[in-house]
């Protein structure tokens, strides 16, 4: 990971008629200040860096906490899913971030992603696969590793429960016919669509995969619980089994 990739210390700090002082936000006028700004315009007026110095709470002794978020933001081209994906100690890896400074970042975000999660939990009815990619994302976005999930639903083809069955290592995962079955069956569900992530962000299905879903869908008709679709999950899009005419 490029610490200073778009945007270096030396950028940040080489300002015309600046002393070690001027670099303190308290120095700023009180309307530039993020706390302040935010209070006064709300917090839409805050762009991501001023957003995140409130967190930091303080900088270094040359830079600002604004500017250690710039420099973080700039590391990850200003994209916070991938500011998410960070794990503590590559947070730590940037000058002005601690310990706990890297864990309030990474508690921040889990929670706007716990949100989504929230959000998703409403009673949702699955008419597309677009609809099984909104309502899985919020439990697989940003995972390094593998999940298989199922989702059971009623014949009315609303949700009545998404599982996680197993969760594996970068290049997959194990997914038991018998347990995935044993929950719809228990369930009393009336149809199930399987879902698995891929960390690479290659939403080909794998010989693997497409064995898999060929038994599961066989297992399915036997038992008088359809497969009606198998999501191959990514950050940046999906692959689904059903609209490629595969099921």
């Amino acid at each position: 990971m490029e610490t200073f990739d778009n945007l270096s210390e030396e950028s940040i700090i080489a300002r015309p008629y600046q002393t070690p002082a001027s670099f303190s936000i308290k120095s700023w006028a009180e309307e530039d200040r993020p706390r302040e700004k935010l209070m006064q315009k709300g917090r839409t007026a805050l762009s991501d860096a001023e957003l995140m110095a409130i967190l930091l709470g303080s900088g270094t002794a040359r830079l600002s906490a604004v500017d250690v978020a710039k420099l973080i933001l700039a590391a990850v081209d200003n994209d916070l899913n991938a500011l998410a994906r960070l794990s503590l100690k590559e947070l730590m890896r940037h000058k002005g971030i601690g310990e706990a400074k890297a864990i309030t970042i990474v508690a921040a975000l889990e929670l706007g992603r716990r949100r989504k999660e929230t959000a998703a939990a409403a009673r949702v009815t699955i008419t597309s696969s677009l609809d099984i990619f909104n309502l899985v994302r919020p439990h697989l976005q940003d995972l390094p590793h593998e999940e298989f999930w199922v989702i059971l639903l009623n014949r009315a083809n609303v949700v009545m429960r998404k599982t996680s069955i197993s969760s594996g290592g970068v290049a997959g995962t194990v997914a038991d016919p018998k347990l995935i079955f044993k929950e719809a069956l228990e369930q009393l569900a009336s149809s199930i669509i399987l879902v698995h992530n891929h960390p690479s962000g290659n939403r080909s299905p794998s010989a693997a995969d497409i064995a898999l879903t060929r038994k599961l869908k066989d297992a399915g008709q036997f038992l008088d619980l359809p497969v009606l679709d198998h999501l191959i999950y990514t950050d940046l899009g999906y692959y689904s089994f059903a609209d490629e005419g595969i099921l």
